[in-house]
């Protein structure tokens, strides 16, 4: 079987998981893994090749069989282990390294920066993208924790781990005048959606989301009286966001080792003492804000 597609499949991070796992019992056939993966002709196909091409399986039409990388994939699954993972992908996926490097060296950027990006780097090469391949490839990294996107704007950036910000409180207040400014001359907004202020400020300092969460919880800790928290209905358009939040976890009750995948449009505010606030508002600028 060859491989002569020039863009990457629109296959999943479980397919390629379960995929990479039967094949390490014994050889497979297309027509086995069709059977297997309850899925069609053409989907096995698909699957097979994407998984041939990244490295995850060797063989043809006929017998393929688990490569080491494909084994130590499913291994770094089993432990989800993602930053692993996401580094087999890395290595194995010229495709999706690009992509990564793209959003490094770019991002914020919606999806259509990005391809432009991506179609002037793959020109010296064979290899082609496409809006549907960003997306393929945005999947992965997202459900991976190597890049996350804004829930709002859908802007792709890559988060620097472990990114300490001593002027959290400045540039906090700084994001809530930001926001504050699109509701139109005059129409300042008492209180402000968490997860609207968590996006634009998470996109543009570029951190994670768990970042955020920590310094502001530490923030409204450290002043109680100048910045509030509040609850919402459980209806509140707070909630809501354009674009989900993609997850992935070990998947139970199945035969085969398999991942299961969220894609929840619903945001989630910031937890103190067991409840769920997705408001704030601040009452006194003078914060003041100790990250140790």
């Amino acid at each position: 079987m060859s491989d002569d597609r020039a863009t990457v499949r629109p296959i999943t991070l479980a397919r390629l998981v379960e995929t990479a796992y039967v094949c390490q019992s014994e050889a497979y056939s297309t027509t086995d893994i069709e059977e297997r993966l309850d899925v069609s002709h053409r989907r096995a196909r698909s699957v097979l090749l994407e998984a041939l091409r990244i490295g995850l399986l060797d063989g043809s039409d006929d017998a393929y069989t688990t490569t080491g990388t494909g084994s130590s994939f499913v291994d770094a699954t089993t432990a989800q282990n993602w930053s692993q993972v996401n580094s087999i992908l890395e290595s194995g996926s010229p495709h999706y390294a690009m992509f990564l490097d793209v959003v490094r060296e770019i991002g914020p950027a919606r999806l259509e920066t990005v391809l432009d990006a991506l179609e002037r780097n793959a020109e010296p090469s064979s290899y082609t993208y496409n809006q549907a391949s960003v997306e393929v490839l945005g999947d992965w990294a997202e459900r991976l924790e190597t890049v996350q996107r804004n829930a709002f704007t859908g802007e792709y950036y890559y988060p620097t781990e472990n990114k300490q910000l001593a002027d959290f409180a400045e540039i906090l207040l700084g994001t809530l005048d930001d926001l504050e400014e699109t509701t139109g001359a005059g129409m300042r907004q008492r209180y402000l959606s968490i997860p609207e202020v968590r996006e634009t400020f998470c996109a543009h300092q570029q951190i994670s989301r768990e970042t955020f969460d920590r310094a502001l919880e530490t923030l409204a800790q450290q002043n109680v009286g100048r910045l509030e928290l509040s609850g919402a209905p459980m209806d509140t358009s707070a909630k809501e966001a354009s674009y989900g939040i993609k997850e992935i976890a070990l998947a139970d009750g199945d035969e085969l080792v398999s991942t299961s995948q969220s894609t929840d449009k619903v945001m989630q505010g910031v937890e103190q003492y067991g409840k769920q606030y997705y408001y704030l508002t601040i009452h006194d600028r003078n914060l003041t804000y100790d990250h140790e």
